[in-house]
This record gives C-alpha cells, sequence and structure tokens, in this order.
C-alpha cells in the first residue's frame, strides 16, 4: 500500500473516531494530517518526462581494464525536487572510482550529468536503462520509471599465448599448413625415396643412394605440412569446477581454451569451440581473425551449469568427421573415461588438457596433517584416471594452474614427438 493509502485511511480513522465520540479535540488532530497529505500532492512530482544517454570509453577490454561511463540525464517536464538516478551493474563489474547513483534536484527544462569508472573481470553486459525514483521532500508521492539506453562492455578472457601446438589428427585438409599429412610431397621433414621425375629439383636428388644404381636416380620426398579440423570442447560442469569457499577453476579452463584457439588458429587450422556449461553453446568452425573474435566473444560469456556429465556430448559430423581432432579442456571426473573411450573408438584423435583440481583445491584448504592425507589419496586417484586414459591413446596434460600455462605445456605440446609417444603406447595397449 502507498504511503499516501496509508496517511488517508489513518486520518479517516482519526476523524471518524472523534466524531463517533462527539471529541472535537480528536477531530482536530487529524488536521495537521490534512495539511501534510494537501502538501505532499501539491508538491509531489507528476509524470516523469526525462532521457537519458549514455557513452562508455571503451566497449571491448581486457580483465582489470578501466573503463569510463559517462551519463547525461534530461529533465524535459516540471522541476523535481528529489530524484534517484541508478545505473545497475552486474555482479563481475565494480565501481572503482565514482558512482553509478545520483541523488539530485532537477529543475524544469535541465539536465545533470556524471561519469564513473568499472573494472570488471570476464563476461558481457548489455546496459538497458538508468532506473528512476522521483519523490517529493515529504516522501509521499514517488514515481518509478526506467530510462532506455544504449551500450554494450564485452570484457574478453586474459590471452595467454603457446607458440605451437603440435597436434596429429588421422586427416588432414587440402589446405598447406603445419601438420604432418603422413603424404609425400612439398615439406621439411624427410619422408623417403622415389624415381627422379621430370620437374624434380636438382637438390632433392639423393646423389648417395643413386651412385648405388646402374640406372636409376633417386630423389628425396618430404612429408606434407597441412592444416586440419580442430574442435575444442570447454567443460563447464560445476561439480568438477567449483570448489568450497566460492573458489573455481573454471577461469583456468577458459584461459587454456583462448590459448590453444590462438595458436590453432594462427597456424591456419580450422577450429570450433563447443562450451559445455550452464548454456551449450557450439561456435561453427572457421579460420583466421574473425573465427578468433567469435571464439573469444563465446568464451566471454562461458558460464558453469550444473550439468553432471557428459551424456548429452555430441560432435557434429558435419563440423568435424571422424578422424578430425577433439581438444578436450576440463578437470576431469572419474565418470569421463567411457565416454571419451567412445569418442576414440569413432575415430576422433583425442587430446586433453586438465587443470589438476587436486593441487588447486588443497592450496586453500592449509597444510594440516588431515588435507595432506585427503590430498594425497585425491592425487592417486587422479593418477589412475589419467593412466586409464592414456592406454586408450588419448594425449593427457596434467595442468597445474599455479603454473602458467605455455610453460606447463610446452614439452607436453611444442614436440610432436611425446605426440607420438603417446599414441604409440596407447595403440600398444589396445593390442594387448
Amino acid at each position: 500500500m502507498s504511503r499516501i493509502a496509508l496517511l488517508a485511511a489513518l486520518i479517516y480513522l482519526i476523524i471518524l473516531a472523534g466524531v463517533g465520540t462527539l471529541n472535537g479535540a480528536m477531530v482536530a488532530l487529524a488536521l495537521p494530517l490534512v495539511l501534510y497529505l494537501l502538501a505532499g500532492l501539491w508538491r509531489g512530482p507528476e509524470e516523469l518526462h526525462l532521457s537519458a544517454e549514455r557513452t562508455i570509453s571503451a566497449e571491448r577490454v581486457a580483465p582489470g581494464e578501466p573503463v569510463v561511463v559517462h551519463l547525461t540525464v534530461t529533465n524535459h517536464g516540471e522541476a523535481l525536487e528529489q530524484v534517484l538516478l541508478h545505473d545497475p551493474l552486474p555482479a563481475f563489474l565494480s565501481v572503482v572510482e565514482g558512482a553509478s547513483s545520483r541523488l539530485v534536484d532537477l529543475p524544469a527544462r535541465s539536465s545533470i550529468s556524471w561519469s564513473y569508472t568499472l573494472l570488471g573481470k570476464r563476461g558481457s553486459h548489455y546496459f538497458e536503462q538508468i532506473q528512476v525514483l522521483a519523490e517529493d521532500r515529504l516522501g509521499l508521492m514517488v514515481k518509478r520509471a526506467d530510462l532506455p539506453t544504449r551500450g554494450q562492455l564485452l570484457v574478453l578472457p586474459s590471452i595467454s599465448r603457446v607458440r605451437h601446438i603440435a597436434i596429429q589428427p588421422r586427416q588432414t585438409r587440402v589446405y598447406s599448413g603445419v601438420i604432418p599429412a603422413h603424404q609425400g610431397g612439398t615439406g621439411i621433414e624427410f619422408f623417403g625415396l622415389r624415381e627422379y621425375q621430370a620437374g624434380d629439383s636438382p637438390h632433392h636428388i639423393n646423389w648417395r643412394v643413386s651412385a648405388r644404381q646402374d640406372d636409376i636416380i633417386y630423389s628425396n620426398e618430404y612429408e606434407q605440412e597441412r592444416v586440419a579440423d580442430v574442435g575444442i570442447v570447454l567443460d563447464g560442469r560445476r561439480r568438477v569446477n567449483e570448489f568450497s569457499g566460492r573458489r573455481s577453476i573454471f577461469e583456468d579452463s577458459v584461459l587454456a581454451s583462448v590459448a590453444v584457439a590462438s595458436s590453432l588458429l594462427a597456424e591456419g587450422n580450422r577450429v570450433g569451440l563447443f562450451i559445455y556449461g550452464k548454456r551449450n553453446k557450439w561456435t561453427s568452425p572457421g579460420y583466421g581473425k574473425y573465427q578468433r573474435e567469435r571464439i573469444m566473444q563465446a568464451l566471454a560469456l562461458a558460464e558453469t551449469g550444473e550439468i553432471q556429465n557428459f551424456s548429452s556430448l555430441i560432435i557434429p559430423r558435419r563440423l568435424f568427421p571422424p578422424n578430425s581432432q577433439i581438444i578436450l579442456i576440463s578437470p576431469l571426473s572419474g565418470g569421463d573415461v567411457s565416454l571419451l573411450s567412445q569418442l576414440r573408438v569413432r575415430g576422433y584423435q583425442l587430446l586433453v588438457i586438465s587443470p589438476d583440481p587436486v593441487s588447486f583445491e588443497s592450496r586453500g584448504l592449509g597444510d594440516s596433517p588431515s588435507v595432506k592425507l585427503a590430498a594425497r589419496i585425491a592425487r592417486l586417484q587422479r593418477e589412475v584416471l589419467l593412466r586409464e586414459l592414456r592406454h586408450t591413446g588419448i594425449q593427457v596434460v596434467n595442468w597445474d594452474v599455479s603454473r602458467p600455462f605455455e610453460q606447463a605445456v610446452r614439452s607436453a605440446l611444442s614436440r610432436p614427438t611425446a605426440f607420438l609417444h603417446a599414441i604409440q603406447r596407447g595403440h600398444g595397449a589396445g593390442k594387448r
């Protein structure tokens, strides 16, 4: 019930009681309240005729980069004695200078302008309105309105660069790249020998082998290097990413996704992204800087969700046919082995980059003997899980997020020999 209605009801009850008891003094008590009500009705705001304009110093920023928001509210109607202007903000944005709210008087046909500075974490926000609350100084008449404004702020994920990630998909595309294609042709690495053909460069002739033959000249053949289809799957399951004390390892998974996507796109590969979290979202595969921008925007909106397992994870064959490279970025849980093994059976080449949740959580729990014992047991369970994945031919990178991502993956992903060793070990286990 509004304040005016409450005051009117109180006045009515006092007058009714005074008339009923024939007590003039009680009726006189209602007179100040009647004057108070009339003053509020007379001085209270009528219809609000306001407009708002917004300018933002930058629409795309990195985490921790300041953004200045400038607001102007114009009163096109009568004077307003007391107006509260509030610009609502999401939780990932914080005001570090100035204020997003102002309590002001707005004379007729006048404007008020102010600015404030924001810092934000990863996320995206549309500035759609400014909330207005206008009232008289007596606090009786209250008018509310939402002034539409335009503006968007996109806080992109932090960027971590990796020079090269060695992947070995079973199938490559026709375009030239840096991935060995297991076919002879133009390249750098030696692939084999063949008879000299017209048009071969004299520099490719293998004179040592040719000298052993009477009438045949042999040329060196090199392994072709091409680009590939790569699908990045970001695991946003809340139960494997979030821990006690509202601590989350998900931001590290997002950082790894940015680094992997940037590296693979820079080498000319066709890269797509699937975010498996609060909202399952595919970013269809593409090439180059435009695709990197699409992936960055998708990662800026990524959130964890209540999904429990990978039962609904489906790799679209029209986007990534079998023999494509799939890169899963996930802390992993014990129930993931069966699904990942099924993807291997379907022909996908799998690489798992796993931020280590055991080390992450134990650092936040202290150094008590019970914590150390629990961490040791959890680490043994995790080693068993990673070993099972490796035995199925899946390459696994166990990343302690206290180390920089590039440093952690350099030895595991920058050299093809590490990948081939993991694949050969997986095939050997399958044969046994």
